[in-house]
């Protein structure tokens, strides 16, 4: 499988991520993780802090559709895996999140630009399973 290199629209990804980072943190002294947010929808704890959760995720939802009224045209999207997969996957990936108490987007945006020890260590171990399970998977089971 090819990977495509679109480093224009990762830099304007990165930047609008960044930017909503600050702007949830200079706004409500929040973090910007989203594993931590949809957690907040689903196990409420704070009544308070549910419209801007809920605000989050319906702008997270739409952001194709916004690409699609500044370009003309849908982001590709091709998922080679079956949905059983992608739920297993995604039960892996919460677990992980849970047990490094923070997602990628926490400690990787959020964590790293505070300096947070916790994120300093969690940041290089995802990377490292990340690249683990690339090679492992493009060249061990040739998918």
């Amino acid at each position: 499988m090819e990977t495509v290199f679109t480093p224009f629209a990762s830099l304007g990804g990165g930047m609008g991520i960044g930017l909503g980072s600050v702007l949830l943190m200079l706004g409500l002294g929040r973090i910007f993780g989203a594993t931590g947010i949809m957690s907040g929808l689903v196990f409420v704890e704070n009544r308070d802090e549910l419209a801007w959760r809920v605000a989050l995720v319906i702008g997270m939802v739409m952001a194709p559709g916004l690409i699609f009224v500044a370009t003309g045209t849908m982001p590709a999207l091709t998922v080679t895996v079956s949905p059983v997969m992608i739920v297993i996957s995604g039960i892996i990936v919460g677990l992980g999140a849970s047990l490094g108490s923070g997602c990628t987007s926490g400690h990787g945006v959020c964590g790293l630009s505070r300096l947070s020890v916790r994120s300093l260590v969690a940041v290089p171990t995802f990377m490292a399973t990340a690249a683990i399970t690339v090679f492992v998977m493009r060249h061990v089971f040739g998918g």
